[in-house]
Parts: structure tokens; sequence; C-alpha cells
């Protein structure tokens, strides 16, 4: 089970208008929630400034709301379908707030998080949309300053589904609330870096100023992580972070991910340079060169034939030149030879006594083969040469057709469930090209082994063709999301979004949370699940009917007392204790702890001080046995008509068990 620290903003109105209702996320500057709109009737985000940015000793509250608000202004003028739009803005208890669009979906970290890397295509249509939000920013006079994957929602795809990244909505959040935090604080002198170590620019680093090509470069920094699965730099001190961005150059893609077109790695180095003078100016100016790589990459895809056309000589001959995409080849019926090119004339046949007068040519098609057949079998020199002609003609037609028919095709390896390399290799071997398709989950084949192959096992394909394989992510698994502390509609609706089904438990009594919040979920947040499991849902009841009273320091009697008036039953624990006997040292649950009737209260009661032994101190001089009765941690009384006299009588007597501090009376005379 998972609990959640009450927060005192569930279910409070504010301005009057926005009713808060479940708590989605908590940042470095603000937290988010979602709200009602009471006025409009709809669901917003609400993003509320911590009270330590508002009210740092540094800085005149006054002061922060003022820049604060002047920034609020200039953000929610930015309309864009890709920017998170700001509806409203305030202050409730002294604390800033804006009021935004609120889309239901996943921050890009959330995919990239269970995806690890996106192919090309997925990082590229998001990029086009993150920079279409930033440029529109960038034309208004904003600069972001942070952008990252946590600042990128996207919503769920038109087509549906959660993994057709490519046609889902891209929307942009937190424009300027950076520079609003920042400007607050310029005043008091420091020199503050308001970013992301992970996406910050040089500049930011080495002078503290930011323009859109600030922005350039992290947006660059995140392409670099969806390409790759990680960010270029790592450290243990995040100044370390922010330092190798200043002295080294961000690598290419293709370094940690063989086989990215190189079109990829010129875009994400020209992004990242770390002169600002040698980036694209602002985003506007990426998000059209990406959109140049975008329709260069799917030229690529879709060129997979050649054009061959004829372009005429100076000597009037045909050749032959290459053009993309399409397969139509286009000749012309060749001219007559040039001189150069003609074939030598035969000699002509010279005449002899022996051979006989050849006959007039005779009229007709007919006519003409028959001349061209007898003067092919004239003598036995043609007939061998016209045999060996035909015989290879038949050879050649033969496996021309055997080859077409059979012979170049072979049987398609079985690759199913083995390893995604493995297959690989012995496709490889086998002389075949290997392509990978979007892998997917299964629950029967593991992780990186292959799940389907294209052409399936034993079929005919062309020997050195291409074998498609699929590979699977294994078991579908993602974690239990955080609803504890929303309200049960929005939990429930947070669950089966994620392919959950939701089982309401037994409700029950919590000190910290107002009825009809979930206080706990089963499985526990963050466990791991797979579509389609239940999760059990408890809803808090409010606070318990009866409140504990305070029993520690009263004794086991007045403890059990109170209890037993309140309807409640005591479990006493004993324990060693200095404490005097039977006085109360703890209780579980507290005092001002809500219960219902017939609960349990365990008291840890003292079972008081362990005893001393009284040492005896019979006939020693009265110094001296006061001396060793002290020692042993009890008092010293009785009558002393000679005060350096020897104990005459001690009362406990001597070996007596009693307890510390007893009074030991003693007479010396």
């Amino acid at each position: 089970m998972d609990n959640q620290v009450a927060d005192t903003l569930l279910n409070a109105l504010i301005d009057g208008r926005y009713r808060i209702r479940g708590r989605v996320a908590r940042g470095g500057m603000a937290t988010v929630y979602t709200a009602t709109d009471e006025r409009l009737d709809r669901t917003v985000a609400i993003k509320i400034i911590h009270p330590h940015q508002a009210n740092s000793a540094r800085v005149q509250v006054a002061e922060f709301l003022a820049r604060f608000t002047d920034e609020a202004k200039t953000i929610a003028r930015l309309t864009h379908p890709n920017v998170v739009a700001v509806y409203d803005q305030g202050t409730y208890n002294g604390v800033p707030y804006l009021v935004m669009e609120y889309v239901r979906g996943r921050t890009l970290r959330d995919i990239l998080t269970e995806r690890g890397r996106l192919n090309p295509s997925e990082a590229l249509a998001i990029m086009e949309q993150m920079l279409a939000a930033i440029a529109a920013a960038h034309r208004a006079g904003l600069v972001h300053r942070d952008v990252k994957p946590e600042n990128v929602l996207v919503a769920e795809a038109p087509s549906g589904g959660r993994t057709n990244l490519v046609d889902s909505v891209v929307k942009v959040a937190d424009f300027g609330l950076a520079r609003a935090v920042e400007a607050s604080s310029e005043t008091d002198g420091a020199n503050q870096l308001m970013a992301t170590v992970a996406y910050v620019a040089p500049e930011l680093v080495t002078e503290g100023r930011a323009d859109p090509r600030t922005d350039v470069y992290s947006a660059g920094i995140v392409l670099f992580e969806m390409l790759t699965g990680r960010v270029p730099y790592d450290a243990e001190r995040a100044l370390d972070v922010a330092w190798q961005h200043v002295d080294r150059d961000v690598p290419r893609p293709s370094t940690l991910v063989p086989g990215l077109p190189p079109v990829l790695d010129d875009l994400v180095v020209r992004a990242t340079r770390r002169d600002p003078g040698a980036r694209p100016t602002d985003a506007g100016a990426l998000q059209a060169e990406v959109q140049v790589v975008r329709d260069d990459l799917g030229t690529m895809a879709n060129a997979s034939t050649t054009v061959l056309r004829p372009v005429p000589t100076p000597l009037e001959q045909p050749t032959m030149v290459v053009q993309q995409p399409t397969m139509v080849v286009s000749t012309v019926p060749p001219a007559e030879r040039p001189s150069w090119a003609r074939l030598p004339e035969q000699p002509r046949e010279r005449s002899t006594p022996h051979r006989r007068r050849a006959a007039p040519p005779r009229d007709g098609a007919a006519g003409r083969l028959a001349d061209l057949r007898e003067r092919l079998l004239a003598d036995r020199t043609s007939r061998v040469a016209v045999g060996a002609a035909v015989l290879a003609l038949i050879l050649v037609i033969a496996g021309v057709g055997w080859w077409f028919g059979a012979g170049r095709y072979t049987s398609t390896p079985n690759l199913i469930n083995l390893a995604g390399t493995e297959a690989q290799a012995r496709a490889e071997r086998a002389g075949f090209e290997v392509a990978f398709t979007a892998p997917r989950y299964s629950n029967e084949v593991a992780k990186d082994a292959v799940l389907a192959q294209d052409p399936t096992s034993d079929e005919r394909i062309v020997r050195g063709g291409t074998i498609t394989l699929t590979l699977s992510l294994g078991p579908e698994r993602f974690p239990v999301p955080d609803v504890v502390g929303k309200t049960l509609d929005l939990a429930q609706l947070d669950l089966e979004e994620a392919g959950l089904k939701v089982k309401r438990g037994p409700d029950r009594y919590d000190d910290n949370l107002e009825k009809g919040v979930v206080v706990a979920v089963d499985p526990e947040v963050g466990t791991e699940v797979k579509p389609g499991d239940t999760i059990t849902v408890i809803v808090s009841k409010g606070k318990a009917p009866i409140t504990v009273p305070v029993l520690i320091g009263k004794s086991l009697a007045e403890a059990r007392t109170a209890l037993q008036q309140l309807n409640l039953e005591i479990v006493v624990e004993y324990k060693e204790s200095d404490r005097p006997k039977d006085e109360v040292l703890a209780q579980n649950p507290p005092d001002g702890a809500g219960v219902e009737p017939g609960a349990k209260v365990t008291v840890e009661v003292s079972e008081g001080p362990p005893l001393v032994t009284v040492p005896s101190v019979m006939n020693l001089p009265c110094p001296q046995a006061r001396q060793i009765l002290e020692g042993a941690g009890l008092t010293v009384g009785g009558l002393h008509i000679n005060p350096n006299g020897p104990v005459r009588s001690q009362n406990p007597a001597p070996n007596t068990q009693v307890p510390p501090r007893t009074q030991v009376a003693i007479t010396c005379f």
C-alpha cells in the first residue's frame, strides 16, 4: 500500500472559480494540479509557483509578483496549436499561479523512459512540432530557456494507440516560466542558472545570457536523446555536466546508434555548435532544416528503382543516364551506325570451277527462308556451326528458364525466437539482407528475440533477398500510475487510460486526506503491471469519529479508564524504564489521531526502575557508611548522636531489595 502526505490545496477553491481536484506533478519551480473551472465547467491545469520562489529573502514579494504578472501576460498572448495555452493568472495566499490548458497525454520524458529511443521518423515528427511552438515564441520575443523532454507533452494520436508518435499532437509548456522566476531575482545581482544542465547551452553557463539560439541548442540535445536514448554528457555533479557543454562538441548520434543516416548527424551537429553564431538563427530556421531532412529521408525510403532515359550525343548515338526515383526505361531506335562503328564488309566469295552456280533468289518470305536454309546447309562446316548455335541457344534458354523459375530462389531460414543479433548473423551468413520493423510487445517471446519474420520460414525467397524481422519488447509492463491524493473519478480515469481495470476496495478512515480522495492502491504505485490488470483503489472516509486522548505521563489505571470511556481497547506492553512503575511512556496511535469504536490503542508502560541491594554498613564509621549508601544510589537518614561514631543500626536491613533513592536510616553513637 502507498500513502501520500496531505496536500492542503486539494479541494481548495482558488479565486472563487478553480476547484483543485488532484496533483499531477511537482517540479523544481512549481507544482501542477488538475482543477475544474466551475465557471466554464471545464478541466484545466494550474501551475502554482513554490512559495520559496516568491518569498526568497533576496526578493521583494511585491516586485516578484509584478514581474511575474508581466511575464505571464506575455505568455498568455502566445497562441499556437503546439503551445500549451495560458488562460488566466493570479495569486493565491501570496503565491502566483497560472491557469493553463489541460493536455491529456504523456510527456516526452515518459515516452523515452518507456521506449528508450525513437526511430528517425518519430523523432523528426515530434521535433518539427516542438520547433513550430518554439518558433512562435521567438517571433513573439520570448525565449523558452528550459527546452527538455519534461516540457514536451505528447497527446494521443488522432489515429489512436500509444505508439503512433508520427501522428501525435505535440505541445510545448512552460514558455517564459524560467524567465518569469529569474527576472524576479535579477535585482539581487545573483547569477543563477535557470536551466536543466543536461540541455543547457554553453553561453548560459559561461555568460548567463540567452537568445533564440539557446533554445536551438537545447532542442538539438533533445533530438540527440530521442535518436540515441541518452543525453550526450553525464557526471556525478550537475556543474561538471554543464561545463562539458562548454568544453566538448556534441558527438554524432550515429557513433552511438550505427546506421543512422548522415543527414541526422549533420542536423544534430549544426544545432548544437558551441558557438551560437554557427547554429540556425532561431527555432524557425531549425524547423525548416528538419522539414528538409524529413523530405530527404522520405525520398530515400521511397526511391528503390532507377530511371533510364536516352540522351543524344554529338554522334547521334543513343546513351543512357540514371535518374531517380521511378522505374521507366526509355530507348530510341538505333540510328544508322557512323562510319567508325560499322562492321567490316564480308569478302566476296571467289568463284570455283567445282561450285554450282547459285540459283537466282526466290521471291517472297518463304522463298528467302528456303534460300537461307540451303546456304546454311550447303557444306559440313555450316551444318556443324548451325547445330552448335542451336544447341547453345537451347542451353541458354534452359538455363534462363531454370534461373527465373527455380534457380534464383531458396528457402527462408527459421529465425523465430532467436535473439535479434543471432538471427541477423545467421541470415547474413546465408547471404540475405536483414531489415527491422518497429518492435512489438509479446507475452510469449522474450525481449529482443525475433517475434515475426517476413517472408516466413521455408518460404521461397530470391537469393540475397531481404528478410524483415520484428523483435519482441517482451511482455508489456508499465508502472502503476500515482493516483494517491486524487479524487476517485480522476484516479479511475487515469488508470483506465493506462489500460488497467479498476476495482474499489473497502473505504477507510484517514487523518490526512479528506473524504472521497484516494489514499492507497493495490498493487502499490510504481509496481510493474501489464495491460488489463486490476488495480484496487482505497478511498478515504475522512477522519475517524473518535480522537485518541493524551495518555503519555498518566498511570496505567488512568489510561485504562480514559480509553474505556471512549469505547476503545487498551493493549499494554511493559518496558524497562527509570520512570515510576506503571507510568505510560508511549502510545500508538498518537494522541489526536482518529480511530473507529473498538479500535485497539497500544501503550508502553514502565516496569519501574531496577531494585538496589542495600549494602551492610554496620559498625562502619558514620561518614564512611553515608558514602557507601549514597554511592549505591540510596539516600541516608536516621539518628546521629555521634556523627563520627560507628553505625549501630540500619533500616532497611542489609541485602534488602529496594527502589533507587530509598532512604536508609542509620544510627551512629
